[in-house]
């Protein structure tokens, strides 16, 4: 099996979990414990710009932590390397719920209680359903990205077009078969 360094200490990789915006996010075993390495990636992104992606991560872990949002621990950081460990929240994200037709009526009501406190503190988070995992009736924001408030990219105007089958959603499927 293939394995990752972070710090010295070897973990061995499970799966790719998925690519986003700004890393590789694997699933990993350190010993019998599962856990998420995440690979920095400097892959162009052509509708985001980014600065020091790992010091970004960084940061919006703390200002997410401070605010309250449910979300994986950090648990080791290389900066060499640009490598971060976090807890892994096993469970169904909300991408796949809504993909298998299960109801995600209670996850709405989660996502709306952290709107109220990140809106209170001028932030959005990344509302893409992928980004959520539902673990023992708790909703947690499995991806540190977070951002100064705008109305635009809110989860009443932007994200919730994601969180059903709507046109939106179906489109993304279609495109990322």
């Amino acid at each position: 099996m293939e394995r990752i360094e972070v710090n010295g200490k070897q973990y061995t990789i499970v799966k790719l979990l998925g690519k986003g915006k700004g890393g590789y996010s694997y699933l990993a075993l350190d010993g019998d414990k599962e856990v998420v390495v995440k690979q920095i990636h400097h892959e162009p992104c052509d509708y985001y710009s980014f600065g020091n992606k790992l010091e970004a991560e960084i940061n919006d872990y703390k200002k997410l932590l401070n605010i309250g949002i449910p979300m994986p621990k950090m648990l080791d950081v290389d900066i060499e390397h640009e490598r971060i460990v976090k807890e892994y929240i096993d469970g169904p994200t909300v991408y796949e719920m809504v993909l298998n037709d299960f109801s995600v009526s209670h996850c709405i009501e989660q996502v709306k209680q952290m709107c109220g406190l990140l809106y209170e503190k001028n932030t959005n988070i990344d509302y893409f359903p992928t980004n959520f995992v539902l673990q023992d009736d708790t909703l947690y924001y499995i991806d540190y990205e977070c951002n100064d408030y705008m109305p635009q990219w809110n989860f009443e105007n932007w994200g919730i077009k994601y969180w059903s089958k709507t046109h939106a959603f179906l489109t993304y499927v279609k495109e990322h078969k």
